[in-house]
C-alpha cells in the first residue's frame, strides 16, 4: 500500500443498489467485500458513510422540517448505514468499530480521537458515524475533518463516475474528465463532487483527495496503492 492510513468517503447511495433508497443486502455485501480486501492488504482504513439512501436535507426540503432537525435525522441515517456496514465487514472477517459523533451507546462507541487511533493501530477498520455531530455540515466535511484529526494520508472519495468532470458526464456526452486539479481550481470552478468546506479544509492542510469510481472493479485497491485512477486534487 502506498498510504499507511486512508480516509474512504462513501455516499449512502452505494448501499441501495438498484433501489431508490434503503439498504440492499447484495449491494451492502459487495461494498463490504471491496473494503475488506483493502484492509486485509495492510492499509489502516477510516470510513465515513453518508445517509442519502435514507434521509438527506437537500432531498427533503419540501418536508417542512427545520434544517437543524432534518440534519439530525441525516446523522441518524449515517449511523444506520455505519452499523450495517460494520456487520457486513465482520462477516468478511474484518474487525470493525463504529465511533459516533452522536451519542448512541447501544450501537456505537463515542467518537474520541485517541480511541479511534488505537483501533487503527490494532488493524481495525474505523467507521466514523454521525457526521460532525452538528447541523449545516455535510458528511464530506466530516470526512475531511476526521481525516485531518486522524492523520490520514489521503481522502479517497468514492463516486459512481470515473472522476471529476467539467460538467455532469451523465447529462453531457462531451464532458471532459480532469486527471489532476489544484484545490483552488476545484473551489473556483465550484465542482460539486465535494462541498466547498471539505475542499477548503483539505487545501489548508494540504491533504490530497482522489475521486474515483467505486463500482469499477479493482478501483479502490488501485487508489489505495497510489495508482493514477480517477482525479487527484492536490
Amino acid at each position: 500500500m502506498s498510504y499507511k492510513r486512508i480516509m474512504l468517503k462513501l455516499s449512502g447511495e452505494v448501499f441501495s443498489g438498484k433501489h431508490e433508497g434503503g439498504i440492499d443486502r447484495t449491494a451492502l455485501d459487495a461494498v463490504a467485500k471491496t473494503i475488506a480486501s483493502v484492509a486485509k492488504n495492510g492499509a489502516q482504513l477510516v470510513v465515513v458513510v453518508g445517509g442519502g439512501n435514507i434521509w438527506r436535507y437537500r432531498d427533503m426540503k419540501q418536508s417542512g422540517i427545520d434544517r437543524p432537525v432534518s440534519d439530525g435525522m441525516g446523522m441518524l441515517a449515517t449511523i444506520m448505514n455505519s452499523v450495517a456496514l460494520q456487520s457486513a465487514l465482520e462477516h468478511h472477517g474484518c474487525h470493525t468499530r463504529v465511533l459516533s459523533s452522536v451519542d448512541v451507546p447501544q450501537l456505537a462507541e463515542p467518537y474520541i480521537r485517541r480511541r479511534a487511533i488505537r483501533h487503527l493501530e490494532k488493524k481495525r477498520v474505523v467507521i466514523c458515524a454521525g457526521g460532525t455531530g452538528s447541523p449545516y455540515f455535510t458528511t464530506d466535511s466530516a470526512a475531511a475533518l476526521r481525516a485531518l484529526e486522524l492523520s490520514c494520508d489521503i481522502v479517497l472519495k468514492a463516486t459512481d463516475v470515473d472522476g471529476i468532470y467539467d460538467k455532469d458526464p451523465q447529462k453531457f456526452k462531451d464532458a471532459t474528465m480532469y486527471k489532476e486539479l489544484s484545490y483552488q481550481e476545484a473551489i473556483e470552478k465550484r465542482l460539486e463532487v465535494m462541498d466547498q468546506s471539505a475542499f477548503s479544509l483539505c487545501r489548508d492542510q494540504k491533504l490530497p483527495i482522489r475521486v474515483f469510481n467505486f463500482f469499477k472493479k479493482g478501483a479502490l485497491m488501485d487508489a489505495a496503492k497510489g495508482k493514477k485512477v480517477g482525479t487527484l486534487v492536490c
